[in-house]
């Protein structure tokens, strides 16, 4: 028994740690290894906090700046780059992708990777391992992480990635970053007490407020796509499973609720295939093209179109408009 507690506490900080073999019957494999579940207990238990640091403006601002250019990097790159290889970048900027990415708390890059392939490959089949229509709601949302036999990283999936040592070490250490961004918050925090006074923050306020409070939004946000794309929306194209197109989940994600777009082909860099499908990653990313870091966007193909238009019937939108910007997502509004 005090084997196995030391155990799971080294792969706190050491993931691949004596670690279990990756079970390939998950879908039914209920085990929950509370130990390793401890972070995600006091990562919401932290917002609590509020309560005696309470907030200010700055602080609030905070919380939502750090959630979005936080979910940029689990959208943009966990997802749209590690995930699908929608785009192409150097190996450097990839390494500093996948450091960003982690500072989201979901875990390291390859094991993120890992676990969305198979969710593709076997999208609401009883493989998947976060399919509300195989184990309800709440798994699909959260229950999947707290099962013991999703903890390992399958790197045989991921051989494109594994091939890098760098992505490697920060897969296996991948509480490395989130600490360091934790007291990056707080030492950020006690800074602008001393040096500006008239935001009325401090250290354990910035922490509470874009530590805690922010990445706990994070995560959900990003398990809103495992478990309410899935049961909430429309589905524009034949997918074989439940995967939806949301708006409103693509404005919490930044694009990444056009679900059932992403599940019709997942290796175009848009999710939004239409211009008034809001797709903010997209839009970063392709700014980010421009200045070089990224090159090779892969736009959305000619078939996608012609098939959306045999699958469903197309939305009514007033003539004027159509003549003005047109339909496709290449012909985006000035």
């Amino acid at each position: 028994m005090k084997k196995s507690i030391f155990t799971a506490l080294v792969r706190w900080f050491d993931a691949d740690y004596q670690a279990d073999p990756v079970c390939k019957d998950k879908a039914f494999d209920q085990r929950v290894d509370w130990a390793r579940c401890l972070p995600f207990i006091i990562l919401h238990l932290g917002c609590l906090g509020v309560i005696w640091v309470g907030w200010s403006w700055f602080t609030v601002g905070a919380a939502l700046f750090f959630y979005v250019v936080r979910m940029f990097a689990v959208t943009g790159f966990y997802h749209r780059y590690f995930s699908h290889r929608t785009f192409q970048t150097s190996r450097w900027t990839q390494f500093l992708f996948a450091a960003w990415g982690q500072t989201s708390i979901q875990r390291g890059p390859l094991w993120w990777a890992y676990h969305h392939r198979g969710h593709h490959q076997h999208s609401d089949e009883p493989g998947d391992v976060h399919s509300p229509k195989q184990r309800g709601f709440w798994w699909a949302h959260i229950g999947w992480i707290t099962n013991k036999a999703n903890f390992p990283t399958d790197y045989s999936v991921v051989r494109d990635l594994a091939k890098y040592p760098e992505l490697v070490f920060l897969n296996r250490f991948d509480s490395l970053v989130p600490i360091l961004y934790g007291l990056s918050v707080f030492a950020l925090g006690d800074f602008l007490q001393v040096f500006s006074p008239g935001l009325h923050t401090n250290g354990w306020q910035m922490l509470v407020w874009g530590f805690f409070i922010s990445t706990t939004l994070l995560f959900h946000g990003t398990c809103s796509i495992n478990s309410l794309s899935h049961i909430f929306g429309n589905q524009r194209f034949e997918t074989g499973d439940d995967s939806r197109n949301n708006l409103l989940l693509s404005l919490v994600t930044l694009g990444e609720g056009w679900h059932n777009n992403h599940h019709f082909h997942m290796t175009t860099v848009r999710q939004g295939f239409y211009w008034w499908e809001i797709d903010i990653t997209y839009y970063l990313l392709k700014a980010l093209s421009w200045t070089g870091l990224i090159w090779n966007l892969r736009g959305v193909p000619e078939h996608v179109y012609e098939q959306a238009q045999s699958d469903r019937e197309p939305l009514i939108i007033p003539t004027t408009i159509l003549q003005r910007y047109g339909t496709r997502a290449d012909i985006t509004p000035p």
